[in-house]
């Protein structure tokens, strides 16, 4: 094996094009054509960063360099240092007057007339009361004062704090979509066995895609090839290779390990699992937290406030202080609004949850909107279905028992014919036992009974396939007793006589008991609910040490369940496929979808989708959640302390413009600092 450097750092040319891949992608590959790999990796991975969105806050144009982005900032710093040092340590007869405001002016402008241009655009489109019209006022105003060091000071870290902004929200979005976008720009089609390279948007369904190892696949398909090993870590955040075989379905994004392989496109470019989860993630900003929506409402309230609150500084004195100097309070006011400037909260909060989005997608794990992070860091149940959550949903046929009078072979075939109408696993499993179809028995009149099973008429007679409730519900006289069957049992009625049935069993998560454990260390409540007969599910809970376990449910039940634990002022988080569980979904504070690679479905129902079906990242989302929360509030706070310090300092006279910028910039660049940490955390 040869392991690629886990440290390697993206690499940007002037326009912002990425011209390496990312740490998530850079796995273990098998010495066979690694270099080639790699380098074929580095070619598909070129894409331009995202704008960043509007997020109330004016960032400027993320198209630009850092050094052009930095230019105005560079130039005023130079021209104010040289201005400086003719105040204060050169004896330049010729620095005084008109030509010294004329250079501090000149230094001014190139970072000055760009948030005064902002605050004129603010006013027109009525929001008056804006941070770029605090600091416009604060520094004009020291000019009128004659501070013009500390006017072009002020502007000039404001300008600095901006960058710093604009690139920390920029690289936080980058990193979200470098993570994701994993498509290649390019495919090669095989067209009358000659190869052909197109753009990767223009590739039809049918086409044939031929794959070479290291080869990103560019559109969903499936695999032609007998067999071909895959990693997926850009779409699950799994480094182990998945193995495929001939007409299973494979990912855009997936990468092609070892031998050349053939893929038939079976879904349009703009359609595949990977736009999808991309554009889901890239929409997740859009979803506000309640918490950042409170930020943004108290902005506009506090803004004005402070305006206020300044023009009392500089007033009411007149009245009440016997040496009264207009100077000496407009210098008060002014350091009273570069303080006030909200900046620190309307940037690093969004910050926060760009940073706990792009560390869940890391994980495999994708949140709808902020919102949701917010909401299951406050998850006090969790409850769970148990196939395919808990227990693999792949099931194995163990044992078939039939009554005496009925032909084991052709009531196999009829309830093998019969279970194709499900995508249900326990369909899955008779069909893997049974064998191919029948084509020669004729189904009339099929109909599935939610939580029962299956009903069809096969040569004139009644048919039924499902759970024991189905046999009761029409009728049909058994002689046992289900519930000493650990297995989960599938019975079987022909002609209003019952036939027997077939037990089929499931097994439990690598990762199951882990997961509890987690979950239970997090201090979280846990039920599992499930549609599987009651000893199947007390069986599952024993093993995991679930205590609240409830089987024989059908849909209606489970919403009972939930409700029952919602009425008692506990938020709940639900755990299914996303699909049948609709209901649950929706009532529950936090839904969460497992198999997001399995299902469009369980994408649009859910309100967090874990992509490679792992339970163990239950507790890891929550985990989360609760740290970018954390991280939030220890900003909020931050900034909170800090300013209400300096504003009362600044009011009094004691805290000067320097002590203002650092109230404001400094901590909008400590807030931003925090908030990326998120990034790095291991969960």
């Amino acid at each position: 094996m040869i392991n690629i450097d886990k440290n390697h750092k993206h690499t940007y040319d002037a326009q912002g094009k990425q011209l390496c891949c990312t740490p998530q992608e850079e796995k273990i590959y098998t010495d066979a054509d690694a270099k080639m790999l790699l380098e074929k990796h580095h070619d598909d991975d070129r894409h331009n960063h995202e704008h960043a969105d509007d997020d109330g806050h004016n960032h400027g144009s993320t198209d630009k360099s850092t050094f052009q982005m930095f230019l105005p900032a560079i130039i005023s710093f130079v021209l104010l240092m040289i201005a400086i040092a003719f105040d204060n340590w050169v004896s330049q007869s010729w620095f005084t007057g008109w030509v010294r405001i004329v250079w501090y002016v000149v230094a001014y402008v190139p970072v000055g007339l760009p948030v005064i241009k902002e605050a004129f655009e603010s006013i027109r489109k009525g929001d008056v009361f804006s941070e770029f019209l605090l600091m416009s006022i604060a520094t004009i105003g020291a000019f009128a004062i004659g501070e013009y060091p500390e006017g072009v000071a002020v502007m000039l870290f404001y300008a600095v704090g901006e960058v710093f902004q604009t690139l920390a929200v920029t690289r936080a979005k980058a990193n979200i979509k470098t993570l994701l976008d994993q498509r290649p720009d390019e495919v090669t089609i095989l067209e009358n066995n000659q190869a052909k390279t197109i753009k990767a948007e223009t590739a039809s369904i049918g086409n044939i895609i031929q794959l070479k190892p290291g080869e990103k696949l560019g559109l969903d398909g499936e695999l032609l090839s007998e067999t071909a090993s895959f990693n997926t870590a850009a779409l699950t955040g799994e480094s182990k290779p998945d193995t495929k075989t001939k007409g299973e379905t494979v990912l855009a994004g997936m990468i092609n390990l070892t031998t050349v392989a053939q893929v038939k496109v079976t879904t349009a470019y703009t359609d595949s699992k990977l736009s999808k989860i991309l554009e889901l993630v890239q929409n997740a900003t859009a979803q506000k937290a309640p918490t950042e929506l409170f930020i943004r409402k108290f902005a506009k309230i506090y803004t004005p406030i402070v305006v206020l609150l300044a023009v009392l500084i500089t007033i009411i004195p007149y009245f009440f202080v016997s040496d009264y100097l207009f100077s000496q309070w407009l210098y008060r006011a002014l350091v009273f609004l570069v303080i006030s400037c909200p900046c620190a909260l309307v940037i690093s909060i969004p910050l926060g949850y760009f940073g706990g989005i792009g560390a869940a997608s890391k994980n495999g794990i994708l949140f709808k909107g902020s919102n949701f992070l917010d909401a299951i860091a406050d998850i006090k149940n969790v409850v769970m279905d148990k196939t395919g959550t808990m227990t693999e949903g792949v099931f194995k046929v163990q044992e078939v028992v039939l009554k005496p009078e009925f032909n084991k072979e052709e009531i196999l075939k009829m309830v093998n014919a019969l279970e194709s109408q499900s995508t249900h696993p326990v369909a899955t499993a008779i069909h893997q036992y049974v064998g191919e179809i029948d084509s020669s028995i004729k189904l009339e009149n099929t109909e599935e009974i939610a939580g029962h099973g299956l009903k069809a008429n096969v040569n004139g007679k009644e048919l039924l396939v499902g759970n024991f409730k189905l046999m009761d519900k029409f009728n049909i006289n058994y002689d046992l007793d289900p519930t000493t069957i650990v297995y989960t049992l599938i019975a079987i009625a022909y002609d209003g006589k019952f036939a027997g049935y077939i037990t089929i069993a499931d097994s439990i998560k690598e990762d199951a008991q882990l997961t509890i454990d987690k979950l239970k260390g997090l201090g979280v409540k846990i039920t599992m609910l499930s549609g599987d007969k009651s000893t199947v599910v007390k069986f599952v809970a024993d093993k995991l040490g679930i205590n609240n376990a409830f089987g024989d449910l059908l849909p209606e039940d489970k919403v009972n369940k939930v409700k029952e634990i919602k009425s008692k002022n506990e938020t709940v988080a639900f755990v299914g496929d996303g699909v049948n569980d609709a209901p649950v979904v929706a009532l529950s504070d936090v839904g969460i979808a497992m198999g997001g690679l399995g299902s469009d479905a369980t994408i649009e129902t859910a309100d967090v989708v874990i992509q490679d079906d792992k339970p163990s990242r239950i507790p890891m989302a929550i985990n989360i959640g609760k740290q970018t929360k954390k991280i939030v509030w220890q900003n909020i706070t931050l900034a909170f302390v800090v300013k209400g310090i300096v504003l009362v300092l600044g009011a009094g006279g004691l805290a000067t413009m320097w002590e203002a910028v650092f109230a404001d910039v400094g901590v909008a660049l400590l807030a931003i600092l925090n908030a990326v940490r998120i990034q790095r955390m291991k969960f």
